[in-house]
């Protein structure tokens, strides 16, 4: 927690009930926000700008997006390069992964020519043909169903498992539940200042649990649900992706074409379904 949120002073304006103007010096706790490289092969490979903490996840899941791994014996081992701050201390900042028999090496055409921003998973890919990749589970085929009502449940607990965001307000939040039954399970709760790294992190937390595909499982996301959101969900085998805001068209296209079922607006006590809602049950 210590490396997800930074402390700095700031100066509280406002007004108080007569009018008159108060100003205050205080202490606030911000998400922090640092860039991470990414290697293979001890060659860079992007650059992201993330909140630190799960950094592993990030990177598996990052790999399993690029359409790089899908199993988890393809991922041999990660490890923090060397790096130092001008104070001397190790950043954490470079992570380097050994890929294993299976995994699809990145050709040119792949590699992130410049960084990735915290509020952009696709900035960076260097043609247009790479930003939409293949997956290799067939979510269409997912048969899992959930009732209505424990799928507008799913908001609210994401809220109340967002530690960062209580304390800073500035995060996004991704989290992957099971439907068990008449119930779902909380499986992983990740946050980020990227809504994309968020998902990412649940992504590569499963694989690293040999997970993958995330089979019967509802995906829920704090913001809105972009085309990479639903690509990323695609990608894990994930059949089910719910947003608390709205989705864009694309998404709602490769949603439809992917066999995914695609919520949005979901807000406690009604939601929309844009793609395949016979998962849902009314």
């Amino acid at each position: 927690m210590a490396r997800m949120t930074q402390r700095r002073k700031v100066h509280r304006f406002g007004y108080g009930d007569d009018g008159t103007l108060i100003e205050r010096l205080r202490e606030d706790v911000l998400a922090a926000e640092e860039p991470l490289e990414i290697r293979l092969g001890h060659k860079p490979f992007t650059v992201t700008m993330r909140t630190p903490g799960d950094d592993f996840d990030l990177v598996a899941g990052f790999l399993v997006s690029e359409g790089v791994l899908w199993r988890d014996d393809q991922l041999v081992s990660m490890r923090f390069c060397a790096g130092e701050d001008e104070d001397g201390r190790q950043t954490y900042n470079v992570v380097e992964a050994a890929l294993g028999a299976g995994a699809v090496l990145p050709d040119t055409s792949m590699e992130r020519h410049v960084y990735t921003s915290s509020s952009c998973g696709i900035c960076g890919t260097a043609s247009i043909d790479a930003v939409r990749k293949s997956s290799r589970f067939d979510v269409a085929e997912d048969a899992v169903q959930l009732p209505l009502r424990l799928l507008l449940q799913l908001p609210e607990k994401l809220r109340e498992a967002q530690a960062v965001f209580d304390r800073t307000g500035g995060v996004h939040a991704a989290a992957l539940f099971r439907v068990a039954g008449d119930d779902v399970e909380l499986l992983c709760v990740r946050e980020d200042v990227g809504r994309h790294n968020a998902v990412d992190k649940v992504v590569g937390w499963a694989l690293r649990n040999k997970m993958l595909p995330l089979e019967g499982t509802v995906l829920q996301v704090s913001g809105r649900a972009s085309f990479e959101l639903v690509q990323k969900a695609a990608m894990a085998g994930i059949p089910v992706l719910s947003a608390v805001s709205a989705p864009s068209s694309l998404a709602v296209e490769l949603a439809q074409t992917a066999g995914l079922t695609l919520a949005g607006f979901s807000r406690g006590t009604s939601l929309n379904v844009y793609s395949h809602p016979h998962r849902v049950l009314r």
